[in-house]
């Protein structure tokens, strides 16, 4: 729908929007009744294709418009650079010059939507004071008027293209003075012309029809890359679009078959596009004749940076968790299907790896379905290698009987993925009513498949390493502590969230013989196999050395001639610490590690002073001196590694006191407990860059059972 924004309060607010902030162009964007997704439902200043990637938008995407919405605040980007390193997904899908605001309409318990609002090029750097007094008192506006009608998405009011609104004309002119402008047009040298914001031809003068070698009556109403096939080159149609966003004049140099080339000068305004057209004078050499009539042409821009756009949100997935949730929530939405299911080809079979909207008997059906079966859409699909379309219930009915019965579903696009030739799965984007695919659509789909196969396999291929890795963790780390006399104890790992979350911290409680334990806690330097590989190494060392009864430096010293001679370019730091059962004397050892934590009995803290000691692995002739305490009931001692208490800008002895504090306020618990107490904020953490173990040795009564 296209016209001026008429009796329709919200259209005319829109438009006074960006008549008071001196906005180019701006969009509402609406939050639908029935799932967390804005709507495009009006805009202003750029044709509606421009905008086509975002006319749904989910609300958890990490673009302008869902970011002021969830977060109710405004967000600016103040120009391209801004918007690469801020939003990284819109910038590559409009690789344009201009400034943006989005600012949330209602308040943070009954948000509306989003008004979205751009600038021409050359804004200044943030939003003067009156500019932001503008658009936040558009946005009250705004939320007042949709207050009183209903979201987007229910039957009162159902989801539509959105409204194009167009700014009055500047001023009507009468006949004469029209005949007046286009006489003034055509003694220009060279040919004039107009488009309106859709890029379609609304006056071609004389001159430009002879410059472009077409009747004027054929170039009316249509797009100069759609009548003019030396023009379907995607480059031609970006410097329209560049003009549009931007607002600043463009120019490009083109070859009109068969020996001339042609300059276009492109200056743009609210209501369109004035161009002017003329010989280049200058010859750019040969170049490769358009596409013969029935030919496959180039793909258009606008579908270019949709793909883009798409891709990039793939970029962001991970594992394959991370593909099917993107897939569900931000380009499902996109492409306005109320179903996804997604398959994996496994042992040649289909397995369920994902689906949204499919009722649990539908999805059951098709689960472990071979890859030579016959009754399945996706199966023919990976067989050809081709994507099926299917507009209606009928078409489907015709290839696939009971299929709409047991889905619900009346159309829908079956998306094989394929990675070099071989089929790694499928994706089926459905539909509840019936859907016309244009061949742009399909063009995209099918471009978007290639995307997501690749996505996929590299998730799969992660999800496989993440899994190796946890195992080698696993099986380097003991499995559990031994029982000991007199003492309660806990230990706990915590792998880092960067990388593939497996490195080289270690714990180990040792029974050396009846009277005497070991705990040992250490930590190599990396994130890493080869970190994990070389903790078991160390691991191994400590316990070989440990039960030959040796003395706690001693133990270390042996451990770093071996670690030494292994040679593997990686320290390791290590605590070590010997105690009699029967005295509760421990005696310790370090290399180069955070210094442990004992609570005494009426729960103070105490840092301990341990000799330092060199890193393992860095001299081999490093001696380690060794200190003794004595652990008293209800006593506890926490070993732990740097990662529990480092902190990026923080004095490491400041961390270590912090820990201490904590230690000494937490309640009188067991070991299991109070482990679990001081690493509540490690859990909670979602950007932990660094491993941590901790080992709790809680000194009991005697006579007392373990607490937990």
């Amino acid at each position: 729908m296209t016209g001026w924004a008429g009796a329709d309060p919200v259209d005319r607010a829109l438009l006074g929007a960006l008549r008071e902030t001196g906005a180019s162009a701006g969009g509402l964007y609406e939050l639908a009744a029935d799932e967390p997704v804005l709507q495009l439902t009006a805009m202003s200043g750029v044709p509606a294709p421009f905008l086509e990637p975002w006319s749904r938008v989910a609300l958890a995407a990490p673009i302008p418009v869902a970011v002021a919405a969830r977060e109710q605040r405004l967000v600016w980007a103040g120009g391209q650079q801004q918007m690469a390193r801020d939003f990284p997904r819109t910038a590559v899908a409009v690789p344009y010059d201009f400034a943006l605001a989005a600012a949330p309409v209602g308040e943070r318990t009954d948000g509306r939507g989003a008004l979205l609002l751009l600038w021409p090029a050359g804004h200044a750097p943030q939003l003067s004071a009156d500019e932001s007094e503008a658009v936040e008192a558009a946005c009250r506006r705004l939320a007042a008027l949709l207050d009183e009608r209903p979201r987007p998405g229910t039957a009162a009011a159902p989801v539509g293209a959105p409204r194009v609104l167009s700014p009055p004309p500047a001023r009507t002119v009468g006949h004469d003075e029209a005949l007046a402008a286009v006489d003034y047009l055509e003694r220009l040298p060279g040919g004039c012309c107009a488009l309106d914001l859709e890029g379609r031809f609304t006056l071609v003068t004389t001159g430009a029809a002879e410059l472009l070698g077409e009747q004027e009556a054929r170039l009316l109403g249509s797009r100069p890359w759609d009548a003019l096939p030396w023009l379907r080159d995607p480059a031609f149609e970006d410097r329209y679009r560049a003009a549009v966003i931007s607002r600043r004049p463009m120019s490009f140099t083109a070859f009109r078959p068969p020996d001339q080339w042609l300059t276009f000068r492109l200056f743009p305004d609210a209501r369109g596009l004035s161009v002017w057209i003329g010989p280049s004078g200058k010859d750019y050499g040969p170049v490769a004749p358009p596409p013969a009539q029935g030919e496959v042409v180039p793909v258009r821009a606008g579908q270019i940076y949709h793909v883009l756009h798409l891709a990039a949100a793939l970029t962001e997935a991970v594992g394959v968790r991370d593909v099917v949730d993107l897939i569900a929530g931000q380009i499902v939405p996109a492409f306005g299907a109320q179903g996804m299911i997604m398959y994996a080809a496994e042992g040649g079979r289909l397995h369920t790896i994902g689906h949204r909207g499919y009722p649990p008997e539908a999805v059951a059906a098709f689960e472990g379905v071979p890859l030579d079966a016959a009754n399945s859409p996706a199966v023919r699909a990976l067989a050809t290698g081709e994507p099926s379309f299917f507009s209606s219930p009928e078409e489907s009915e015709r290839d696939y009987p009971g299929l709409l019965q047991l889905t619900g579903k009346a159309s829908r696009a079956v998306l094989p993925l394929v990675v070099s030739g071989r089929p790694v799965g499928c994706c089926i984007l459905a539909y509840t009513r019936p859907r016309t695919f244009s061949p742009e659509e399909r063009q995209v789909l099918t471009s978007l498949a290639g995307l997501i196969a690749q996505a996929l396999d590299r998730a799969r291929l992660y999800d496989t390493k993440q899994q190796l890795a946890h195992d080698l963790q696993a099986g380097l780390l003991p499995h559990g502590l031994p029982a000991v006399p007199g003492f309660a104890v806990a230990g706990r790992y915590l792998p880092s969230t960067r990388g593939m979350e497996i490195g080289g911290d270690f714990y180990d409680l040792i029974r050396l013989d009846e009277n005497h334990i070991a705990a040992v806690i250490g930590d190599v330097q990396g994130h890493n196999a080869t970190a994990a590989a070389f903790m078991g190494q160390a691991r191994t060392a400590v316990r070989a050395y440990a039960t030959a009864g040796v003395s706690p430096g001693e133990v270390l010293a042996r451990t770093n001639r071996l670690l030494t001679d292994l040679d593997p370019d990686l320290f390791t730091s290590c605590l070590y610490v010997r105690i009699d059962l029967r005295t509760r004397r421990a005696c310790l050892a370090g290399a180069g590690h955070p210094p442990p934590i004992l609570r005494h009995p009426d729960r103070h803290t105490s840092v301990l002073h341990v000799p330092p000691g060199l890193l393992l692995g860095i001299d081999p002739d490093a001696r380690y001196s060794a200190t003794e305490i004595t652990l008293p009931p209800k006593s506890v001692l926490a070993l732990y590694t740097d990662g529990l208490v480092e902190t990026p800008g923080v004095d490491p002895e400041r961390s270590v006191a912090e820990l201490a504090g904590r230690l000494n306020d937490a309640p009188p618990l067991g070991p299991e407990r109070l482990a679990d107490t001081l690493l509540e904020n490690q859990h909670a953490d979602t950007d932990r860059q660094d491993d941590v173990a901790l080992l709790l040795l809680s000194a009991l009564p005697v006579g007392l059972a373990i607490p937990v």
